[in-house]
Formats: C-alpha cells, sequence, structure tokens
C-alpha cells in the first residue's frame, strides 16, 4: 500500500496561508523551492479538497484540468463538476474507504496538495502517513491551519530535515497513530 504525503508550506506558527488565502509571505524561489518542484516529479497521483483545487484559478489552472500535467489528480467534493474534464481529473466523495482505494491503487505514494480542512480530516481517520512541511521564515498569526480543525494529538517521528539559505526548512515526519 502506497503512502499519502501532505507535502505543504507553512509558517512557523502553523498556517498554510494567512487571512483572505494570501501566501505572498512564502517563499517562492530558491534552493528550497526547487527542493520541492523536484520532489513533486516523483508523484503520479495527487489528492486534495475543494478549496485547494479552486485555489488554482487565481494562478491560471483552468476549471476541470489538471494543477500538475504529470499526475492524476483526485479532488475530494460533494458538488464539483465541470464542463470539459480532463481525463485526469476525477471529483470523488469524501470516504475514508474511496482514500484508502486510491492507496492501495497508486503506482506511487501519493502527494497530498491541502488543503488544511481536507488534511485535518485525513488525519483524524489515520489515512495520511508523512508530512512533509516547508517551514516558512515568517509569522501569519491567521489563516487557514495546517489541520483545520483536527484536535487529535499524534506523535512524529523526524525522517529528514535540511535547511536552505532563504530561510526555508524542509522537515519530514512520519505520523504515528497512537
Amino acid at each position: 500500500m502506497k503512502k499519502i504525503i501532505y507535502y505543504v508550506a507553512t509558517s512557523i506558527d502553523g498556517f498554510i496561508a494567512g487571512p483572505n488565502e494570501d501566501i505572498s509571505g512564502f517563499v517562492a524561489s530558491g534552493e528550497g523551492v526547487n527542493t520541492y518542484l523536484e520532489d513533486l516529479k516523483d508523484f503520479k497521483t495527487v489528492i486534495m479538497g475543494r478549496k485547494t483545487y479552486e485555489f488554482g484559478y487565481k494562478y491560471g489552472l483552468v476549471a476541470g484540468q489538471p494543477a500538475y500535467p504529470h499526475m492524476q489528480h483526485y479532488i475530494f467534493s460533494l458538488g464539483l463538476q465541470f464542463e470539459n474534464q480532463s481525463s485526469q481529473v476525477h471529483i470523488c466523495k469524501l470516504e475514508v474507504d474511496i482514500v484508502k482505494d486510491l492507496k492501495a491503487k497508486s503506482e506511487t505514494d501519493i502527494y497530498m496538495c491541502g488543503g488544511g480542512k481536507f488534511a485535518g480530516w485525513l488525519l483524524d481517520h489515520e489515512l495520511i502517513d508523512v508530512v512533509k512541511i516547508k517551514f516558512n521564515p515568517l509569522v501569519l498569526g491567521d489563516g487557514i491551519r495546517l489541520f483545520g480543525t483536527s484536535k487529535k494529538p499524534h506523535q512524529l517521528k523526524l525522517l529528514s530535515s535540511k535547511a536552505f539559505e532563504d530561510g526555508l526548512t524542509i522537515n519530514e515526519y512520519q505520523i504515528q497513530y497512537l
């Protein structure tokens, strides 16, 4: 069974975006970002919530098309529909069995793109295996939390850590469900 890897940028106080989905303070270029982009090449499957998919519209994503051309996209939403939907884009109900089936059938580990609410749901159902966090050198104070409203405690085991000159640090953790 393949792993779900939540690979996400966050402020040091745990927000994946500020108020109004603002990400302008996050590191947008440099060695750390290049590492992230290179890592994405290892995935053939991406999962995300509807809000994360629609967030891409601000950056030129066309509705119904893949955000990552080399990946199959599974967007978890009850009401999302597209007129011109790519064969790489699949709309799914938010159900544990559907996520487990994806983990069983995927060729590679699965890139969990976001967002916080979806990540919290996956965490609460013990479906995320690894969290790979790009810690950005800023404090946002408010916004979209890394794991939404999830309140369950979990232990993490540090697998790797790498710091970059631009202040970005990428830490990889295995979640140890109790």
